[in-house]
């Protein structure tokens, strides 16, 4: 990630509609406008939005073409089991990775190209800087996540209703699980973030993401029944996936405490990146 940066003081006055602030003083709003800037005028973060969009969306309309299409010649059991609205938001699978990586993005690509350098010397007291790419990126994911993932479910389920197999968003645990998918994908950006920021590197970012929402779950399905029941729903991504949850699955934490649970290791992410930050060369 690269971009040109004007490296004088935020606050100058060279930035818009910050006149309110004397000159040359560093505020959390100067620092919010200068990290949009530089958000929306990289190339790779509109395009990773979009794909991450497109995953969401496409993929769950992809799916439940495929689920009525399929449903006359489902066996009995099948139907049974059939969730329409987890089949409707399984495009989130994708979507968490290109958010994590554009996350870990927000910081290892500065340290890349150095132009971190810059960006400590206008904020010299650097927390400020955390602070607003986190913000900033946690309500742009948020925003566009929640309108996708809403758009997903309504064209899905407009799909699903050709076999009186839908579901409404005023169901008990629907609109939970359909807003829910907009907020888990948004601490997974933050979580993003704060890794991006501990390690400054973006292949070790980028891997630790994928560990942590991909590859734990997976080992701990490879440890004995009662092993994996007593771990797996203590662990960052399947806590914080309870919430899509329309029903509760044995063996899970129930849907707003096991995102608490998924929220609080991204806070102790982003404070340990706090504590590097402040303490560490650029």
């Amino acid at each position: 990630m690269s971009v040109a940066m004007d490296t004088r003081p935020v606050g100058d006055s060279a930035h818009p509609g910050t006149a309110g602030a004397p000159r040359g003083q560093v505020t959390q709003a100067r620092v919010l406008h200068a990290e949009w800037i530089k958000l929306r005028t990289l190339r790779s973060t509109f395009w990773t939005l979009i794909g991450s969009v497109t995953a969401l969306v496409g993929f769950g309309v992809l799916f439940c073409i495929i689920s009525a299409s399929r449903w006359p010649s489902m066996s009995a059991q099948e139907q049974h089991h059939f969730d329409p609205v987890q089949t409707n938001l399984r495009g989130y699978f994708l979507a968490q990775l290109a958010i994590g990586v554009l996350g870990v993005l927000m910081f290892s690509g500065e340290y890349a190209t150095g132009m971190i350098r810059s960006s400590l010397t206008a904020v010299p007291r650097r927390l400020p800087v955390l602070w607003a790419k986190a913000a900033l990126y946690a309500a742009v994911v948020w925003a566009l996540m929640t309108a996708a993932a809403l758009v997903a479910f309504l064209v899905g389920q407009g799909l699903l209703a050709s076999r009186h197999i839908g579901v409404s968003l005023t169901d008990p645990g629907v609109a939970r699980a359909v807003f829910g998918t907009g907020l888990y994908l948004t601490v997974v950006g933050l979580l993003g973030v704060a890794v991006g920021a501990i390690l400054r590197n973006t292949a070790g970012g980028i891997a630790t993401v994928f560990g942590v929402l991909l590859i734990l779950p997976v080992l701990a399905e490879a440890l004995p029944t009662s092993w994996n029941n007593a771990i797996s729903p203590w662990l960052p991504s399947t806590a914080g996936q309870s919430l899509m949850a329309v029903h509760h699955v044995d063996h899970t934490l129930h849907p707003w405490p096991g995102f608490v649970l998924f929220c609080a290791y991204t806070l102790a992410a982003l404070a340990g990146a706090a504590v590097l930050l402040k303490r560490r060369d650029a």
